[in-house]
């Protein structure tokens, strides 16, 4: 019986992923590669394995040289090799070709789609024995008393049939409990179930904040004469202000595809600053406009990254549980990769499990993975480039970049200091302090509105659920971010998932009150980490909800 006292029938496991992405199914892999006789379960909430996976990817294949060293025999569809690197300095009209960063050089990497990635590890996966359940959702983690205090013991997932008004509908199903002698939450950015762990069992006690990035990304269909396969182009500088941090890839891969994205960093100062609508804006500078020139849009999807760095890893171990990928903050900001080092992660970890599970003793907590992670070659990549995004927080984009350059080439990632950041929800300037932001209406073939761009993410929510997201403190709203930031959240989610409205902006009646618009959220998390105060709770929704990213992604 879980927490909330509902008798569901239980499934025993040795071990229990939660997460279908790159981290979960290498662990997943790896344990079956030691122990093929271990019982492994894998519970993903998207519709079907790489259904929420968004990522302008470039894959470095480290990890998964060491997890399936003849992969190339088999590879990913879409999986081109990088052929041409091209970092750039933009201006509102100008491109100007910088030296590409030693983290940036992308010899040996891969352009991948990184759904079809986690698509491919998952019959990997499948074909070795791991029972994977897509479409499953985990609501709660089941935690009961132990010797070493409360100890996970699982997870609930699979409930369905809420309706709004909190009770079971016709349709209601309980859910199961999934339950494991360990649990390994690989919840992607900001997991829901993760940020309960970390407040439960204080994970983030004496680590730095973590802060964010939204990345926003569309896939094109260009014409073959636009088209060079294998290209790799980022960009700095224009559209953004040199008090924010932020910049833009494509990545051509396929035969005509080229996958556009701009990621802002979620400490920016601006209340008025849409990263949706910087994201479009910059696809107007000429440079950008004339490879795209002549295609099509035919997909769009959004997703926080962290951004803190190794400063900001929390505890990866409490009793019957680790944290593994994203979900804990591996990403390599300088390099824009973080697929290798979550993958790894979660061999480490399996690593340790399946060691724990061969002995007698099988202690709660895992120590074990924590040690060797840091004795393996992430924490060393990690360590290297730990000072260069929190710069850009500090110093700005100019401050930033020249710092880039003398901790990679004067101290070679061996500063005898560690910088740290703040929380991006403390960044804010209130509204009556900072310059309101005009933005081009968008012309429908370069430039897109939000509903549209929606409209290609397949976002789908059972309309009769609970809202998913939620306003802890509802007074809150008027008082602070309408009043003091000039309702902030109805431009910095990249859906049209919230609202301003009102007698005061001349398209209602009555009090200013804020509309939440759940059934258009594609899972980016952004509001849970922007919040001012807080105030928005992003929880799970029913399985198989959200975005549907197609192949390509």
């Amino acid at each position: 019986m879980a927490e909330d006292g509902i008798e569901r029938e239980a499934m025993e496991f040795d071990v229990l992923i939660v997460g279908g992405g790159p981290s979960g199914l290498a662990a997943a892999i790896r344990l079956k590669q030691l122990n093929a006789d271990l019982a492994v379960c894998l519970v993903e909430k998207g519709s079907e394995i790489g259904a929420h996976i968004l990522s302008g990817a470039v894959l470095e294949p480290r990890a998964l040289d060491e997890l399936i060293p003849d992969w190339r025999d088999d590879p990913p569809a879409l999986a081109t090799p990088a052929t041409d690197d091209r970092f750039m300095l933009l201006t509102e009209t100008k491109a100007y070709r910088m030296p590409t960063p030693p983290q940036m050089n992308n010899h040996g990497n891969y352009i991948v789609s990184l759904g079809n990635v986690a698509r491919w590890l998952g019959a990997k996966a499948e074909a070795l024995g791991v029972e994977i359940y897509p479409g499953f959702a985990a609501s709660e983690t089941i935690i009961e008393d132990g010797p070493r205090g409360p100890t996970v013991k699982g997870v609930v997932a699979g409930v369905m049939g809420i309706e709004k008004n909190g009770e079971p509908g016709p349709n209601y199903q309980p859910g199961m409990e999934l339950r494991a002698t360990y649990t390994l939450f690989a919840e992607g950015c900001r997991g829901s179930l993760t940020k309960q762990l970390q407040d439960r069992y204080n994970l983030r006690d004496g680590v730095a904040p973590q802060t964010y990035g939204l990345g926003m990304k569309e896939l094109w269909e260009i014409p073959k004469a636009n088209h060079k396969p294998g290209l790799i182009w980022h960009s700095t500088g224009w559209p953004m202000k040199s008090d924010t941090y932020g910049g833009s890839w494509l990545y051509m891969l396929g035969e005509n595809l080229v996958s556009i994205g701009f990621v802002i960093g979620l400490d920016y100062p601006n209340p008025w600053l849409s990263p949706f609508d910087e994201f479009q804006r910059f696809k107007t500078h000429p440079e950008v406009r004339k490879m795209l020139e002549g295609g099509k849009r035919i997909a769009y999807g959004a997703r926080a990254l962290n951004e803190g760095g190794i400063q900001a890893i929390p505890k990866l171990v409490f009793p019957g549980g680790m944290l593994i990928g994203d979900t804990a903050g591996f990403l390599n900001v300088p390099k824009i990769k973080g697929t290798h080092t979550s993958m790894k992660s979660g061999m480490v970890a399996a690593e340790a499990v399946a060691a724990a599970l061969a002995g007698e003793e099988r202690p709660a907590v895992l120590d074990s993975y924590p040690a060797a992670l840091e004795a393996s070659w992430v924490y060393a990549e990690l360590k290297a480039v730990r000072n260069i995004r929190p710069a850009f927080a500090k110093w700005g984009m100019w401050g930033g970049l020249v710092n880039a350059a003398l901790d990679t080439y004067l101290f070679r990632g061996r500063a005898p200091w560690t910088m740290t950041h703040h929380a991006d929800n403390e960044s804010l300037k209130k509204a009556a302090d900072a310059p309101k932001i005009s933005y081009p209406r968008p012309d429908g073939k370069l430039t897109f509105d939000r509903l549209s761009s929606v409209f290609l993410s397949n976002t789908n929510h059972e309309e009769d659920q609970p809202a998913h997201l939620k306003l802890k403190d509802p007074s809150r709203w008027k008082a602070v971010n309408y009043d003091t930031y000039g309702s902030p959240e109805s431009r910095y989610c990249p859906a049209g998932v919230y609202e301003a409205v009102g007698a005061e902006l001349g398209n209602g009646e009555g009090e200013m009150h804020l509309v939440i618009n759940a059934q258009n959220c594609v899972h980016c998390k952004t509001c849970d980490i922007k919040d001012p105060t807080q105030n928005i709770d992003w929880c799970t929704p029913e399985g198989g909800g959200g975005p549907n990213y197609i192949g390509g992604m």
